[in-house]
């Protein structure tokens, strides 16, 4: 006899509890957040649980540092402190110094490598992100890519540091190429244990939906992924969501900031946020342009109304390309911010509301940085540290991992 499926009860919500989270829901999320007991894996161990490595900070190598997003993740628990980092990028170096000290050294990492007078100083962690164009959808030339081959540097400072876990981070492509069966192999050979998994960085906090590859080494067994933190609302109408908050948004992101002010940086002139937080200067046709992309609108939203004012090159492209020239909502984290944000026509940068493309100070915030940590460079090399970065919000939920075992 077929054996009955046992089927679950669903809670049902008295009357007036109900109304008072359909009128304050973002309190009742909070609540909510609170009252769940955190897992081994999310949050910070108990003071009874931490090892010979849970009495003092755990040191930290960074490598292809950019700014610091990934550091800036680890150093936010309190636990972990940066004692080296590496990044080929001059402006990305001294921008990682003004925020953590000292620690970037600016240079080829092979370079480094190949100097037999030079030795990594001693670290628990090894964290960095490979330069990711080799791996990219964007670059259809990849194959070849020599930066694709810039994982053997990390896993040899690896083997020479001998860290107690290592974590790369890199475009979810990593994880089905060659490459990565290398790096796996690597890892394994040195006695690690290796977990590897596509996280979204909205699915933790960060007002952006942005899908990183992230690989997990540990001498001293599997490192689960991150357990999320937020959801997405759309794909489910009930409330509670075993203590997940819905995902954040772009308007909770943003919106308290003024309309941008001139052209130019102005780091020293003004506090942050509005360091930078300035504009462009569009012409009246593309001005033209923004006005005839809704919320939540693109390229296509232009070609149907004003057909004389779209490129033709979009015209002749059918499908395809649904970001392209696209307005962000509001009421959604935003899409990948990647290093050309300022530029409509390569992306969903358009303002929600304001006919503009996102600002400087914008793009930080959704990348979640706190508007307290000091970017250097000009404008073009700003934006390149801001879309080039692991999510702060993201690297603190890996951190958060490290420290429930470690």
């Amino acid at each position: 006899m077929a054996k009955k499926r046992s089927v679950k009860k669903r809670i049902t919500l008295p009357p007036d509890i109900d109304h008072i989270i359909s009128r304050y829901p973002e309190q009742a999320y909070a609540l909510l957040r609170h009252s769940f007991q955190k897992s081994p894996y999310n949050g910070l161990p108990s003071a009874e649980s931490l090892s010979v490595y849970g009495k003092r900070k755990l040191r930290v190598i960074d490598l292809f540092s950019g700014a610091g997003g990934f550091t800036l993740g680890l150093c936010q628990t309190g636990r972990f402190e940066p004692v080296f980092t590496n990044d080929f990028n001059a402006y990305a170096a001294k921008t990682y110094n003004a925020n953590f000290g000292d620690h970037c050294l600016h240079g080829d990492i092979n370079d480094l490598l190949a100097n037999n007078s030079f030795k990594f100083p001693e670290a628990e962690v090894v964290i960095g992100g490979p330069p990711c164009q080799g791996f990219s959808p964007l670059n259809k030339q990849r194959e070849g890519d020599p930066r694709k081959q810039l994982w053997r540097a990390f896993m040899e400072v690896v083997r020479r540091v001998n860290p107690v876990a290592f974590v790369m981070e890199n475009v979810p492509e990593l994880l089905s190429s060659a490459e990565f069966v290398d790096v796996k192999a690597h890892a394994e050979s040195m006695g690690y244990f290796v977990n590897a998994g596509v996280l979204n960085a909205a699915d933790y906090g960060v007002p952006q939906r942005r899908k990183r590859a992230i690989v997990l080494a540990s001498r001293i067994g599997l490192l689960p992924l991150p357990t999320p933190t937020h959801y997405n609302p759309k794909k489910s109408p009930t409330l509670f969501q075993n203590g997940l908050l819905p995902w954040e948004t772009v308007a909770r992101a943003i919106d308290d900031l003024p309309e941008p002010v001139g052209i130019e940086l102005r780091i020293g002139e003004v506090p942050p946020p509005l360091d930078l937080h300035f504009g462009r200067t569009p012409t009246k046709q593309s001005l033209s342009r923004y006005r005839c992309v809704p919320e939540g609108g693109n390229r296509f939203d232009l070609q149907k109304k004003r057909p004389d004012l779209t490129p033709m090159c979009w015209i002749r492209k059918k499908s395809g390309g649904t970001d392209l020239f696209g307005r962000l909502w509001g009421d959604r984290p935003a899409f990948t911010i990647r290093t050309e944000f300022f530029k409509p026509e390569k992306g969903r940068y358009l303002h929600p509301k304001q006919h503009r493309p996102i600002t400087h100070r914008e793009a930080a915030r959704l990348q979640s940085f706190p508007d307290s940590f000091k970017f250097t460079g000009t404008k073009i090399e700003i934006a390149k540290q801001i879309g080039n970065a692991v999510p702060p919000l993201l690297g603190k939920r890996v951190a958060e991992v490290l420290l429930g075992h470690l």
